[in-house]
Formats: C-alpha cells, structure tokens, sequence
C-alpha cells in the first residue's frame, strides 16, 4: 500500500469511529472544526519547515506531491505533501473521538496524594465535611 492509499484507508477509519462506532459525532460540531482548524495552521508551519528545508524528504511514488517540495501546487500545501495532511486529520479526529468516548464512561486517572496531602498536581486536599449538628435536647440521636 502507498502512503496516500493509507491515509485515505485512516480518514474513513476515523470517520467511521467517529460517528459510527463510538457515536461522539465530533465532525458534527463547530467546535471540533475551529479547533482543528487552529492545529491545521501549526500542522502546516511545522510540516513546511520540515519539508520545504528537506529535513524531512519523500520518495516521488510515495507520495502525489512527488520528491521535489513546492510552496502551492502538486500535491503540496505549503511544501506539506496532501498526504500529511490527511494523516494528521485522521490522527486527531481519533484523538479526540477516544477522548470524548471515555471522558463520557468516567475513565479518569484516579488522583493519587502525596504524604503532604497535596495532590500531584499541587492542589491542596478538599476540605473534610463538616460534623451534623447535634441532635435537640443534648442526647444522642437513636
């Protein structure tokens, strides 16, 4: 398989799990596009530097944009092979598709204290419940 058949068999994975399997319908929200959108910009800044400097070079029959990087054109945004693009859509739409699916079942890291009492991330402990009142007439409650 090429890379761009890979990344196209990675988008409609993504897509599937997406809004098939795990049911979090993120592609369904403009908060999901804004948010890739912001990545998408630093996507590109990296990937450019990276493939326009040939830091980072490709075969020509790996990948549509051939070996030679082009700012615009070809197979190529801003020196960044149409291919990148793709994979790294699909890397965070599974991300967060993953993220959504388990925040809704509660699976967190439980918070482990230190024997300051202090948590791990520096917050101090929650405060103990305060004592009920005592019951009318100064007896015990029975």
């Amino acid at each position: 398989m090429t890379y761009t058949q890979l990344c196209l068999v990675g988008i409609a994975a993504s897509v599937l799990l997406d809004l098939v399997v795990l049911r979090t319908n993120l592609l369904r929200r403009k908060a999901f596009w804004a948010s890739y959108a912001i990545i998408l910009v630093f996507q590109l800044l990296t990937n450019g530097w990276l493939t326009g400097r040939r830091i980072v070079t490709y075969d020509a029959d790996a990948v549509i944009g051939g070996s030679t990087p082009q700012l615009w054109g070809g197979g190529r945004i801003f020196y960044a092979p149409v291919e990148d693009l793709l994979f790294g859509f699909a890397l965070v739409l599974q991300t967060l598709a993953w993220w959504v699916f388990w925040g809704r079942r509660g699976v967190q890291r439980e918070v482990r204290r230190s024997a300051t009492g202090r948590s791990h991330a520096g917050q101090p402990p929650p405060e103990p419940a305060p004592a009920p009142p005592p019951a009318p007439g100064g007896g015990s409650a029975r």
